[in-house]
């Protein structure tokens, strides 16, 4: 794994993609696979239906200078896939620690994008956290999978709202240490 620092977020090569900062051009791929309900439904932050404007606005808020979250696309047009096929984040907290998130197209699942990109971040640690945290909803064994075969331990169960089922669902909340 190489890692290009660049003085705004660090570009990380795999063998199998690139994770790279998003860029204006994935809006329409970003729009097709968050606009997917499997896909909001796995996460906090993406409504369902999604509203006009929304990854675009998502696009302009991780190019933002005084950002406290890095945001990924899974690039994987080197291996003869889709320019996005997901996207990966790392959310700056405070005392050196983060939380990753993340979540892939459905037409990548069960692939290992998602666990190669969680290991990548975590080789990478471009916020050089001391500790990352990282939560599923209790519903999602597979990215539950992904976390414990990265490394991370189950710290505890919570809740989150989730957007696009308008409610509170119940999570898996997870560490690691990265090495």
């Amino acid at each position: 794994m190489m890692l290009d620092k660049s003085p705004e977020q660090p570009v990380i090569e795999t063998e199998r993609f690139v994770l790279r900062p998003l860029r204006r051009s994935d809006a329409g791929l970003l729009s097709m696979y968050a606009g997917d309900e499997r896909v909001a439904r796995g996460t906090r932050s993406i409504p369902h239906p999604l509203p006009p404007g929304a990854i675009e606005a998502y696009i302009d808020r991780a190019g933002q200078p005084e950002r406290t979250e890095d945001v990924w696309a899974m690039d994987a047009s080197t291996s003869g896939m889709s320019e996005v096929v997901g996207v990966i984040s790392l959310q700056r907290l405070d005392r050196q620690q983060s939380q990753i998130g993340y979540w892939v197209a459905p037409m990548v699942w069960n692939t290992g994008i998602a666990s190669d990109a969680v290991r990548s971040i975590l080789v990478a640690n471009p916020h050089q956290s001391a500790t990352i945290f990282a939560e599923v909803f209790q519903d999602n064994a597979p990215s539950a999978r992904v976390l414990t075969n990265a490394g991370f331990v189950y710290l505890g169960d919570a809740e989150a709202y989730s957007v696009a089922r308008g409610a509170m669902v119940p999570t898996w909340t997870y560490t690691v240490t990265p090495s």
